[in-house]
């Protein structure tokens, strides 16, 4: 177990050293992740903990939004001040975020040679 989650953590401290070097406009995460990925898509090893790791970390994934729910108890006031803007950045963006997905999900699958669910040649 310990060395799944050093092998976790040290794609969150490239993704830290990455971001500070190149100066990038992108959440330290996010290129953590996004090396984390193609690593395991690029079939190179990984310890024989990380499953157990991952499912164990997604099994409590409810409880990282514990600090959100606390930040807008704390900011309540300036949110409700401000409720129109805030309001519409969320009816805005969220269905441009769900497009975008399945835009993503539909390039990739064609990318794939696999068609997206529901797209399936009818013979007959």
């Amino acid at each position: 177990m310990p060395a799944a989650i050093t092998f976790l953590l040290s794609f969150q401290l490239a993704g830290m050293v990455l971001v500070t070097a190149l100066s990038l406009a992108i959440p330290e995460p996010v290129i953590g992740l996004v090396l984390l990925f193609a690593w395991v898509r690029f079939g190179l090893p990984t310890p024989a903990a990380l499953d157990a790791m991952c499912t164990g970390l997604l099994s409590h994934l409810s409880l990282l939004f514990v600090p959100a729910a606390v930040g807008l108890m704390t900011y309540a006031d300036l949110l409700w001040d401000h409720w129109l803007p805030v309001g519409l950045a969320l009816l805005i963006s969220t269905p441009l975020s769900i497009a975008t997905g399945a835009w993503v999900f539909a390039c990739v699958a064609r990318a794939m040679n696999r068609p997206p669910e529901g797209d399936e040649i009818k013979h007959g």
